[in-house]
């Protein structure tokens, strides 16, 4: 199924995000822990694809298997920066040929290798340029993008990235799907200002379950992300304690689904890091909300 299909039915729903294995040696525990949450029963699943596309390979892998064998609807992560055409039109044909019908258009982190060698030589630059191969094709694929709350820390001000939105909804995106936030209000805020700009696609907030002190700051790193005093106090009470982390980090991360349920948004996307106990977790604080069984 489409995952825009899914957002239109107007009904709460909740999805998952895992990550395929850095390397093959890893393949089997990464493959059993997604299944153990595609087992579940999400919304949908995305599966990310690595950086510089380093991992690629297992992005289709993992998102064939899951939807094979739990029948959910996968969304493939795709990237183009370090890509030539000829790559992303392989991409493309093999996404096709695999039966997965969405795709997450992303130009990709910029990796030292690309940072420091010139650019102006590479066939792909920016995301928009993707959604158009992407429509481009015969592929008929429902395509998301993602976006930032706190706007891209490449663009001057927030004003300018909308902008940088609003042109990807208009080249072909149908949803977007935020980057981790911490602080629900940053995200009404934002979506105020998408739809004062005239972007009414689907967005769905992507929430970070944190759940050991240790990912603090590589979520800042990768992200951006406002820290709330109130979740700082959270890490700093329980941070040193594994298991009183873990617990307190899956409570927060709940408590701001059911405040996103609670104010009108009916999807919301979560990153859960290949942790099947976290993401049951979750499922089990908001499944009667949900009006689903999940345990």
């Amino acid at each position: 199924m489409k995952i825009i299909d899914i957002l239109k039915k107007n009904k709460m729903s909740l999805s998952f995000e895992v990550f395929p294995p850095k390397k093959a040696t890893s393949f089997e525990s990464v493959k059993s822990a997604t299944e153990s949450i595609a087992a579940l029963g999400p919304s949908f699943m995305s599966v990310t694809y690595g950086a510089g596309g380093g991992v690629s390979q297992y992005t289709l892998e993992i998102a064939k298997n899951l939807k094979t064998k739990f029948n959910v609807s996968m969304l493939a992560h795709l990237t183009c920066v370090s890509s030539s055409k000829e790559t992303v039109k392989q991409r493309i044909a093999d996404m096709k040929a695999a039966g997965i019908k969405n795709v997450m258009a992303l130009r990709g982190d910029l990796t030292p290798e690309l940072i420091e060698n010139n650019r102006e030589k590479c066939d792909y630059h920016h995301a928009i340029e993707l959604i158009h191969e992407l429509k481009a094709s015969d592929a008929d694929f429902c395509i998301g993008a993602a976006c930032y709350p706190e706007k891209h820390p490449e663009s001057a001000n927030q004003r300018e990235d909308i902008q940088h939105l609003k042109e990807k909804v208009d080249a072909g995106a149908d949803f977007l799907t935020t980057q981790m936030i911490f602080d629900n209000n940053l995200f009404f805020s934002f979506l105020y200002k998408l739809r004062e700009a005239g972007v009414t696609c689907p967005v769905l907030p992507g929430i970070m379950p944190i759940t050991n002190a240790n990912q603090v700051e590589r979520a800042i790193k990768l992200s951006g992300s406002f820290m709330p005093q109130r979740f700082k106090s959270l890490v700093d009470k329980f941070g040193s304690d594994p298991d009183a982390m873990k617990q307190a980090g899956i409570i927060y991360a709940s408590d701001q689904i059911i405040d996103l349920y609670a104010n009108g948004i009916t999807n919301v996307h979560v990153y859960s890091m290949n942790k099947p106990d976290v993401a049951e977790g979750i499922l089990k604080n908001v499944s009667a909300i949900l009006g689903k069984n999940f345990v």
